[in-house]
C-alpha cells in the first residue's frame, strides 16, 4: 500500500476540520473516532476516501467543549480526570508542545497518564498512538502536533485508574494469558461499570525488565489479542477490538519514548487488554474458519466500504500484525459490525 500522507495534504485538511470539534460526541457520551480513522486511512494510502468518510461521520460531532480555567504546573493534579476540563487540558498541551519539543512533553506526561489509560474506554491512548505514528513515520507539522495535543488533553481529562486486582496464575505466552482471563461476574452496564468489577487478572510478563523484551512481549500481545477476535469477537463486536487496539497504540508510541518507559508501558497495556477481555468475554468461542485467500489491500478496501470506525481502526491494527489469522479477524469484525451509511 502506498503511503500518500505527505503528498496529498488531505490529513492536514481533515485534522483542521476536526480540531474545531470536541474529543467526544453525543454530549460527551461516546468518543470522537474521526481523528484516528482519518490518520489510519491516510497512512494506508487512502487519502482520497478521507473527506468522503468524514462527511458521513460529521453529523455526530459536537462543538469544542467550554473552557473552565487553565491547567497549570501548580494545579494539574487536581484537574487530572476531571471531564469538565477537556478544553483546559487540550489548551495546556497545545502550549506545552509549542514551547518544548513534543518528545519531551510526551516523555514527561506518559508516566503520569499511563495508569489512567482505561478512561474513555481506552480511546485516549489509542488517539495518542495514531498521532505519534504519523509524526514519527511521516514527520511533524502543525496539524499533526495539534492532534497530539488534543489526544493528550483528552487522556488527561478522562484519566481513570483500575483498582487493585487479585493476581492469578498466568501463562508463558500472550495467547495463554488471554485464555486464562476470567470473565467478570456481571455483564450489566457500560464500560466503566464493568471495569469496576474487574477484580482478578492473570499475571503475565511481570518479570520483564529489559526494554527490548518488553517491546517484543507487547508485539506478541497485540498479535494474540488481534487473533483472538476471530473466535471471540462476538462477545461484543465493538468493545473487544480495544483488547488489540489499545496495546497497539502503546506499541506505536514506544519509539518516541525513553527506553526506561517501555517496561511500565508493557505492564499497563497488558492490564488494559486483559481487562477488556474480562469485561466482554463471550460464553463460548466460535469455531475458527480461515478466510478465503485475501490480500491486505482487499481487506482494507472491505473495511473502508463498510465504514464503521471501529472496523477501520481494528483493520489498521490487523494490518500491523499482518498474518492470515489477523486478516481473518478483521473480516470477522466487518461481518459482526453495523456499517456506516455513506
Amino acid at each position: 500500500m502506498t503511503n500518500d500522507v505527505n503528498t496529498s495534504g488531505v490529513l492536514e485538511e481533515a485534522l483542521g476540520r476536526l480540531h474545531a470539534s470536541g474529543p467526544e460526541i453525543y454530549e460527551w457520551r461516546l468518543t470522537n473516532h474521526a481523528p484516528m480513522v482519518v490518520e489510519a486511512l491516510a497512512t494506508h494510502g487512502r487519502s482520497a476516501a478521507v473527506h468522503r468518510w468524514l462527511d458521513a461521520y460529521q453529523a455526530r460531532l459536537d462543538d469544542f467543549p467550554t473552557r473552565v480555567s487553565p491547567v497549570t504546573d501548580a494545579n494539574w493534579r487536581e484537574a487530572l480526570g476531571d471531564t469538565r476540563r477537556g478544553a483546559d487540558w487540550i489548551d495546556h498541551f497545545l502550549r506545552a508542545i509549542e514551547e518544548r519539543p513534543w518528545r519531551d512533553v510526551l516523555a514527561e506526561w506518559w508516566p503520569r497518564l499511563l495508569p489512567g489509560m482505561y478512561g474513555g474506554a481506552t480511546h485516549p491512548v489509542i488517539r495518542v498512538g495514531h498521532a505519534v505514528r504519523v509524526i514519527t513515520e511521516s514527520g511533524e507539522n502543525g496539524p499533526r502536533l495539534t492532534e497530539l495535543a488534543h489526544g493528550l488533553g483528552y487522556w488527561a481529562a478522562r484519566h481513570h485508574t483500575v483498582p487493585g486486582v487479585t493476581p492469578l496464575a498466568g501463562a508463558p505466552d500472550a495467547d495463554g494469558a488471554l485464555e486464562a482471563v476470567p470473565a467478570i461476574s456481571d455483564f450489566q452496564g457500560g464500560f466503566r461499570d464493568r471495569l469496576a468489577r474487574v477484580d482478578r487478572l492473570p499475571v503475565w510478563s511481570a518479570d520483564v525488565t529489559d526494554p527490548d523484551e518488553a517491546r517484543d512481549r507487547l508485539t506478541a500481545l497485540v498479535a494474540a489479542a488481534t487473533h483472538r477476535y476471530a473466535t471471540h469477537g462476538h462477545g461484543e463486536e465493538t468493545m473487544l477490538v480495544h483488547a488489540a487496539t489499545a496495546p497497539n497504540a502503546v506499541l506505536r508510541t514506544l519509539p518516541a519514548l525513553p527506553r526506561a518507559l517501555w517496561v511500565p508501558s508493557l505492564h499497563a497495556a497488558w492490564t488494559a487488554s486483559a481487562a477488556v477481555t474480562s469485561m466482554y468475554a463471550p460464553s463460548a468461542p466460535a469455531p475458527y474458519t480461515p478466510a478465503p485467500a485475501t490480500t491486505p489491500e482487499e481487506v482494507l478496501e472491505r473495511a473502508l466500504a463498510h465504514g464503521d470506525e471501529h472496523v477501520i481502526k481494528f483493520t489498521d491494527t490487523a494490518l500491523d500484525v499482518g498474518d492470515e489469522r489477523a486478516l481473518t479477524a478483521a473480516l470477522r469484525a466487518i461481518d459482526l459490525s453495523e456499517p456506516l451509511i455513506y
